[in-house]
């Protein structure tokens, strides 16, 4: 059996970590920044208005979706009738006080998938599987050494959820980008549901890298230091939200890859995503030939064991070809062994300006991890990133 790197319900270390970092904050919601639709005011520290284009108000009464009622609690029904899965029909209003302690403190360990056969058997261009390399602490702080890398929580039906994500540049808005990079798999659940709910980023997450054990007397400042963002805009391809899923979603892995906009939890003052994170990275979408790239650096916050979801790591090797259907893109492969979590983390070559280019995220590898693999970004990804920049480009 092969295994997708799967997201991850948040470990009981983390669950600490997350309880200081995510409460008594105002609630403040948006959802996909159309005029016209509904609107319902919320009280607190973020204030103002979420609204919801009358299009997608109108899909979720077919639905039969109360938006008041999805607040206090209706967004745990996941019956196939309410599990929203289209393109369009995604909904994130920020819901106050909702990464409580008690929530976070009852998250469970997700089971472990079967050990999965040698990949390398499988047809098209296919190279031999690398060795392991050990994944590595990234340098701190994460503010000044990976800015704009972070967590991504979320809810799925087994519980809340971690991976990994990154902020990525906007051409419609330079220096001001609110784009953000991850994993299909850790934002719809493919062909058998939809969008996962409550989606929340965190840029430069525990910045100082202290071990889970040590979060409850690490200033909140240094765990959260640019603030948590949730996401009011979600695309992700057609063909993940179609055939894609968890081990049997493997061979739609070439195609998992998600964009999301996002919106501040708490006032900014105006200032963009990128302008707090300290950093976001162009996307390329006609990387060099895999065999081409000398080195390439995947980077996130695996929480399954040995790690523990607070500390980011990094695998840098040179990247090798992997293919599971001749038809498909062949995905990149590298050796690695950072585990669950890092799903949707960055991978990252160097540009002609020596600066990181983001090149793929972190999709599937074997348990124990041994390798990784991540999508080649072509012509489906540019379609969707470009699609999403200018949906947004007169907005903020």
């Amino acid at each position: 059996m092969r295994s997708t790197r799967r997201p991850v319900l948040a470990a009981a270390a983390l669950a600490a970590v997350l309880a200081l970092t995510a409460t008594a904050c105002g609630p403040e919601g948006n959802e996909a920044g159309g005029k016209g639709g509904q609107s319902a005011d919320q009280s607190g520290t973020g204030g103002g208005d979420f609204k919801i284009p009358q299009e997608i108000t109108d899909k979720l009464k077919e639905h039969g979706i109360d938006l008041d009622k999805w607040k206090d609690g209706e967004w745990k029904n996941w019956s196939k009738d309410k599990w929203l899965r289209e393109a369009g029909e995604f909904i994130n209003p920020i819901i106050k006080d909702f990464w409580n302690p008690d929530r976070i403190g009852d998250a469970k360990p997700p089971e472990q998938p079967s050990k999965p056969e040698d990949i390398s058997q499988d047809q098209g261009q296919t190279d031999p599987e690398p060795l392991p390399v050990q994944a590595r602490p990234v340098a701190t702080p994460y503010t000044q050494q990976a800015p704009g890398v972070g967590l991504l929580l979320f809810s799925m039906p087994e519980g809340e959820g971690q991976c990994s994500a990154t902020v990525v540049k906007d051409p419609a808005h330079p220096g001001k980008s609110n784009l953000v990079w991850t994993a299909a798999h850790c934002v719809h659940a493919g062909k058998n549901g939809g969008w996962y709910r409550n989606v929340m980023f965190v840029p430069s997450f525990n910045k100082n890298g202290k071990p889970a054990s040590q979060m409850k007397s690490t200033p909140f400042e240094d765990r959260v230091p640019a603030g948590r963002w949730w996401a009011d805009d979600m695309a992700t391809s057609d063909q993940w939200i179609k055939d894609g899923g968890a081990v049997p979603g493997v061979p739609m892995a070439p195609y998992d890859f998600a964009l999301m906009h996002v919106k501040p939890e708490e006032s900014t003052g105006g200032k963009s995503l990128e302008e707090l994170a300290g950093a976001a990275y162009k996307v390329e979408f006609n990387a060099p030939a895999i065999g081409r790239i000398p080195s390439l650096t995947a980077q996130g916050y695996p929480a399954e064991a040995p790690f523990d979801g607070a500390v980011q790591q990094q695998c840098t090797d040179k990247p090798s070809r992997l293919s599971m259907d001749a038809a498909k893109p062949t995905m990149y492969r590298i050796g690695c062994t950072m585990t669950g979590g890092s799903s949707g983390g960055p991978w990252f070559i160097k540009g002609a300006d020596g600066q990181p280019v983001l090149v793929s995220d972190m999709s599937m590898g074997p348990r124990p991890a041994r390798w990784s693999a991540g999508p080649h970004l072509g012509p489906e990804a540019q379609a969707m990133f470009d699609a999403m920049s200018k949906k947004w480009a007169g907005k903020r």
